[in-house]
C-alpha cells in the first residue's frame, strides 16, 4: 500500500474557491512535489511565468509541481505520469465546476493499473459560505460534492456573518456528517489539512465525531440525501458480507453515493478496509488489530432512498 501514489479529487462549485486553492498548491513553498491534473489549462488561472516548461499536456511549476489539461482521457494522463513517477510525491485531480465527483473517483478503481499504481486518498470539497444555500437549492451537482467529500472546506467565511455561518454548517452537516470540515477565507489552512489524509479510514470519523457510534447518536438528515452508519460489535463472515455487499451495490448502486467501511473478518488479524463509489467496490486487508484494540465491524452508507432499516438488517445477518 505505502508503494501506491496517493491521488486527492478536488471539487467544489463554480466559485467556491477552488482555483484560488489550486494556485496556493502549486506556488506554496510545502516541500512537497504535486502532479496536477486540471480540466483546463486556461481555467486554474496559473500565471504564465510560473510555467518552467511544457510540452503539450504537461507542464513543470517553479517548485516541481507537474501540471498536466485534460484534453484526453483522464486514465491514459495518469498512465503517462507514472512513467514520470518518483518526480513527483501525490497527484491532485481538479475537477469543473459543474462535476459529479463519481465519474473521477471510480477511475481509480475500473482501471487495473491505474488501481495498481494510485490510491484515492480523499474527496476534497471547496464550497461557498455566501451563497451555498441557494446552490443547495437549484444545483443538485452541489449537494452531490458534500456528500462526496472527505474534507469539506467552507470558504469565504468572512462573507457571511456568525449567525449565517452557523446555518451553512448545519446544511453541510445535514447532508454529510462525516466529513473533516475546515472554515475559511481565501482557503487559507495548511496544506498538510487536506493532502495524506487516509481519509478512507474510519478511524477519522472518530476524531470528527467522538460519539459517533454511540448507541441514540443521530444526524438531521437532508430531505434527499442521508448518511447512516452501522456496527457490528465483533467480526463478520466475510462469505455472508462480500456476497450481501456485491448485492446491494448492484441493485442500489445508482443511489449509494459513497459506502465505506472498516471490518473484522473471522480468522483474520488483519482489518479488512473497503470504499465504494456507487456500484464499484475496492478493498483489502490493511493492518493488523492492534493489541487492546476493540475488534469490532463499522459500515457507512451516505446516499439518496436508502432504507436504512433494510440495510442495517442485512449487515447484521453478517455477523460471524
Amino acid at each position: 500500500m505505502s508503494e501506491k501514489i496517493p491521488v486527492t479529487v478536488l471539487t467544489g462549485y463554480l466559485g467556491a474557491g477552488k482555483t484560488t486553492l489550486l494556485n496556493r498548491i502549486l506556488t506554496e513553498d510545502h516541500g512537497k512535489k504535486f502532479a496536477v491534473i486540471v480540466n483546463e489549462f486556461g481555467e486554474t488561472g496559473i500565471d504564465g511565468d510560473l510555467v518552467v516548461g511544457a510540452d503539450e499536456e504537461v507542464f513543470e511549476m517553479n517548485n516541481g509541481c507537474i501540471c498536466c489539461t485534460v484534453r484526453g482521457d483522464l486514465i491514459r494522463i495518469l498512465d503517462g505520469l507514472m512513467k514520470r513517477k518518483g518526480k513527483f510525491d501525490a497527484i491532485i485531480v481538479e475537477t469543473t465546476g459543474l462535476a459529479d465527483p463519481a465519474p473521477v473517483a471510480q477511475t481509480f478503481f475500473v482501471d487495473q493499473d491505474v488501481g495498481d499504481a494510485t490510491k484515492l486518498d480523499a474527496v476534497v470539497t471547496v464550497t461557498d459560505a455566501k451563497w451555498l444555500q441557494d446552490r443547495l437549492k437549484d444545483a443538485p451537482e452541489a449537494k452531490n460534492q458534500i456528500a462526496f467529500a472527505d474534507v469539506i472546506i467552507l470558504n469565504k467565511t468572512d462573507l457571511v456573518s456568525a449567525e449565517g455561518l452557523a446555518e451553512v454548517e448545519a446544511a453541510i452537516r445535514a447532508i454529510n456528517p462525516y466529513a473533516k470540515l475546515h472554515k475559511t477565507t481565501r482557503c487559507d489552512l495548511p496544506i498538510a489539512e487536506l493532502l495524506d489524509r487516509n481519509a478512507f479510514d474510519l478511524d477519522r470519523i472518530l476524531d470528527i465525531e467522538p460519539d459517533f457510534l454511540e448507541a441514540g447518536h443521530h444526524h438531521h438528515h437532508s430531505e434527499d440525501v442521508r448518511s447512516m452508519s452501522f456496527t457490528i460489535p465483533g467480526d463478520v463472515d466475510p462469505e455472508k458480507f462480500m456476497p450481501w455487499i456485491n448485492d446491494i451495490s448492484q441493485v442500489q448502486g445508482p443511489n449509494i453515493l459513497r459506502s465505506k467501511g472498516i471490518l473484522a473478518f473471522k480468522d483474520e488479524p488483519r482489518r479488512f478496509v473497503f470504499q465504494g463509489v456507487h456500484m464499484i467496490l475496492d478493498g483489502d486487508l490493511q493492518r493488523d488489530w492492534k493489541s487492546g484494540e476493540k475488534r469490532e465491524s463499522r459500515l457507512v452508507f451516505i446516499g439518496r432512498d436508502l432504507d436504512e432499516a433494510a440495510l442495517r438488517k442485512g449487515f447484521m445477518a453478517c455477523a460471524a
